[in-house]
Order: C-alpha cells, then structure tokens, then sequence
C-alpha cells in the first residue's frame, strides 16, 4: 500500500517524527501522519498550516508498506462527539496515545477531519513493524498560489 505525506524539502530524505504532539498522539510519541491520497496530504497541509509557508521548497515522500501489515482503523462510531475540531484535539489524542501504548500495530487508519469518507495514516515508528515502512520515493510539490496565498493582495 501507498500513502502519501507532504513536507518541507529538507525533511524528505527519511521517515523520521519529532515528538510533537498532533490531534492523534501526545508529546514524546513518534509518529508520522501520512494521507491516504496526495490531494488529501495537500488539503491537510493547509489546513494546518492556515496557508503560511506554503511557498517554501516541499516534497511528496511516498510510503509504502505491505497489505498485510498489522494495521488498527478507528471507526467514525467510536469517536466522541466534534471530534474533528481543532479545539478538540484533547478528545482524540487518548485514543491515538492508547493505540501508541498498545502496540498491537505498526498502523493506525484514521478518518479525515478535513474530508469525509478519506483516511489519514499514523505510523508508530517505536513500534517493531516499522521496519516494514519504506520511504519509496519523493517528488517535488509547489501548492498552487491559489490556495491561501501568503499575502492576500
């Protein structure tokens, strides 16, 4: 299988996380999100960072890992209420740091908050597995001006 992650050029040459915390892990796990699609990796990029630096130098690092990896999916029914806003990450991040903790697989699916019925990809790089996960490739990526340009005018 093929996810798709965006990032900044100068973090392209390796599948490595910072620890940050994000919407389905807390500080001090390392994950790396990844989308189920390159459009779907692009539109979370802008949400996330609200249209600033997105003239920077960014890459498409393809990943790949096998069909029969290990992989948890978290069901539209088993989250709380609004889960998909920003302000409720507190909600979700339990769920995903559980899932961290567990260690039952090296993938967590989970939905989209941006777009219905599209997944995001959570890869515990802690978790034996990952040995699995490759980086297959990179492309450069320039977001179209149109969407939320840096300056407005």
């Amino acid at each position: 299988m093929e996810v798709y992650r965006i990032c900044l050029a100068k973090y392209a040459d390796a599948l490595v996380a910072s620890g940050y915390p994000a919407r389905w892990n807390v500080r001090g796990q390392f994950v790396i999100y990844a989308a189920g699609s390159r459009a779907l990796a692009c539109l979370e990029n802008v949400v996330h960072r609200s249209g600033e630096g997105l003239s920077d130098l960014f890459k498409v690092v393809r990943i790949e890992f096998p069909d029969d990896l290990t992989k948890e999916e978290l069901l539209l029914a088993d989250l709380p209420a609004d889960w998909q806003l920003s302000q409720n990450y507190a909600r979700c991040q339990p769920i995903g740091a559980a899932w961290y903790a567990r260690r039952d697989a090296a993938v967590l699916r989970v939905p989209s908050s941006v777009i219905a019925h599209e997944f995001n990809y959570i890869f515990n790089t802690q978790h034996p597995d990952f040995a699995k996960v490759r980086l297959a490739g990179r492309e450069d990526f320039v977001f179209d001006p149109r969407i939320k340009q840096d300056d407005p005018h």
